[in-house]
């Protein structure tokens, strides 16, 4: 059933009776909250508040490939002058460290839970093995510790890691515990990108508070459909920055680590900036653009010149207006401001190539696979009362939702397939990302009907909107194992939309 028929047949009245009785889904909420809740009780958009944009951005430490993390309860300030209640990796820290590692070198990450529920790390984007993907089954209990130790072999790129335990990763990553993860190569640093201060690492979400400013992860039923959407806009772990610049050119890596909020990032001014790269690292060459389309889990490299503007002048990057459904794009917010404070020199000049990427040809493809994607399926015996485990079956793939003890699908080592992702009935949008590979998207049909910029280049999630349906490629890897593909609107991977596939 979908959000249309479920309104039209049970009415929103029936939903607050059904979701009353949900202690994990109903907090004890201030009142401007739940007002806010109650306004997305209907799937429609939750407005934005802007804030004065006046406190410095500020950057996670930067950690190589030796790393102890903690996942516990913390304290952040992510609004001016005031303490949030959060989810860190590290003490008073809203993000873990910011990994950075040459290609080739080996991780260590040590994971220890001093949560009171369940975690675990994926390495979203990371090659790696299938034991130390952070599959939603292999999780570390209360005050247990875990090492993820694996080789870095792939291209440079921004990715980055989060929790993945089924039926907690969207509470876990919406209340603080994600973090970036780059990784450098010669081919990239040969082309001399702006580099140093000059690189600007962003994380953006959208959180929403209590009155305490403690995070609010508190989703309601009808939120289950459309993903939780915030009304703070946050950069790095701080609400509505403002960083400055010199009259230069910045590499701005942008990563969407909200939960469901798709981002259409683009200048308050209207000026183009140049995408150079994308999930997977750099494109072959830099475009031009005035806006991008940036979904959950998706990462976009940038190259924005500040060089044409004057001292003194405020720039904002903001998310404009887009069709996604009912319940996004409908508003256009500043997200962060840029302000020119410096006079310099720029001495960067795009290289007219930046990558190869040698493209599979679909004649090595030995099979094809189709995954429909669906909206809300109000399932029978629905208990409300379990938590997030027992709203499965809200979202499918292929009319089944994650069952641990199944396998989906069996893929052969090495093979090249296609594998399509169909929303061509779905009223809601829904970025799928598949776990253990890189991809290239072939076409899309309907909606859109054409490929963005960032999808010219390796992907490992990408965007269908309503009505669309993509086709993309891959060529699997030696890494033996379970592995998952999901929605990565993470209130419909921890309700049901999920699958499990076995690399033999």
């Amino acid at each position: 059933m979908n959000r249309k028929d479920f309104l039209r047949y049970s009415g929103i009245g029936a939903a607050f009776s059904l979701i009353s009785g949900s202690s994990v889904f109903i907090s004890s909420c201030g009142k401007n909250n739940m007002m806010m809740n109650m306004d997305s009780m209907s799937g429609g958009p939750v407005n934005i508040i802007e804030g004065t944009f006046d406190m410095p951005l500020q950057f996670p430490q930067v950690s190589g490939g030796m790393v102890n993390l903690t996942a516990q309860n913390t304290k952040h300030s992510v609004f001016k002058n005031k303490y949030s209640q959060v989810f860190g990796y590290q003490n008073n820290s809203i993000l873990g460290p910011t990994i950075k590692v040459n290609s080739g070198t080996v991780v260590n990450a040590e994971l220890r839970n001093n949560l009171s529920e369940p975690t675990n790390i994926h390495w979203h984007g990371l090659i790696v093995p299938a034991a130390m993907d952070g599959h939603p089954d292999d999780v570390i209990q209360q005050g247990s510790s875990f090492n993820y130790n694996f080789m870095v072999n792939q291209r440079a790129g921004m990715y980055w890691y989060h929790p993945h335990a089924d039926g907690y990763t969207s509470k876990h990553t919406f209340k603080g515990l994600a973090g970036i993860f780059i990784v450098n190569d010669k081919e990239e640093q040969a082309l001399n990108l702006p580099t140093g201060n000059f690189e600007i690492p962003i994380v953006i979400q959208d959180k929403r508070v209590f009155p305490d400013y403690s995070l609010d992860y508190s989703p309601q039923m009808m939120e289950i459909m459309t993903g939780y959407l915030g009304q703070y806009i946050i950069v790095n772990g701080s609400y509505a920055p403002n960083h400055e610049v010199n009259r230069s050119s910045y590499r701005v890596r942008i990563l969407n680590g909200s939960n469901a909020r798709i981002y259409n990032i683009a200048l308050n001014n209207g000026d183009s900036f140049s995408v150079i790269g994308s999930d997977g690292g750099l494109l072959t060459s830099s475009q031009t653009v005035s806006s991008l389309i940036v979904g959950p889990g998706e990462r976009a490299d940038l190259i924005i010149n500040f060089d044409a503007y004057t001292l003194g002048q405020d720039i904002f990057l903001i998310s404009k207006t887009f069709s996604a459904g009912s319940a996004q794009g409908k508003q256009e917010f500043r997200i962060m401001k840029f302000s020119v404070t410096k006079n310099d020199m720029d001495t960067f000049s795009m290289p007219a190539s930046l990558s190869t990427i040698n493209i599979i040809p679909e004649s090595t493809s030995t099979k094809t696979r189709t995954f429909t994607v669906s909206d809300m399926n109000m399932g029978s015996g629905m208990n409300m009362n379990g938590g997030m485990n027992s709203m499965k079956g809200f979202h499918k793939i292929n009319d089944k939702s994650y069952q641990s003890d199944r396998i989906d699908e069996t893929v052969k080592s090495g093979a090249t397939e296609i594998w399509i992702f169909d929303n061509s009935a779905g009223q809601e949008p829904h970025p799928m990302h598949i776990h253990g590979i890189q991809f290239q998207v072939l076409d899309r049909i309907g909606g859109r009907n054409s490929l963005i910029v960032t999808e010219n280049g390796w992907k490992d999630t990408v965007l269908l909107m309503p009505g669309e349906k993509v086709r993309t490629i891959m060529k699997f890897s030696e890494n033996k194992g379970k592995f998952v593909l999901h929605c990565h609107n993470l209130e419909h991977e921890d309700s049901g939309m999920m699958l499990q596939f076995e690399v033999v």
